[in-house]
């Protein structure tokens, strides 16, 4: 088995909550973005800086979930 079939499958068996943070930090290591079509990351920057400007204008988690969860049930 190789390293990385063995990091997949050791990481598949983490909860959601501990992969997401896995893979925030792999993706902290590659090089950003040399080029983007459809200024998604502008937007990004945009919305995080609205965040940091007002934090209470995001949510948390948990309504976060509720909200995706009430969007499937329509």
């Amino acid at each position: 088995m190789t390293l990385l079939q063995e990091v997949e499958e050791k990481a598949g068996r983490l909860p959601e909550s501990e992969r997401a943070v896995l893979v925030s930090k792999l993706l902290a290591t590659l090089p950003p973005l040399l080029h983007e079509d459809d200024d998604g990351l502008a937007e990004a920057q945009r919305r995080d800086a609205e965040l940091d400007a007002s934090p209470d204008a995001g949510m948390t988690d948990a309504e976060f979930r509720a909200a995706i969860a009430a969007a499937r049930r329509k």
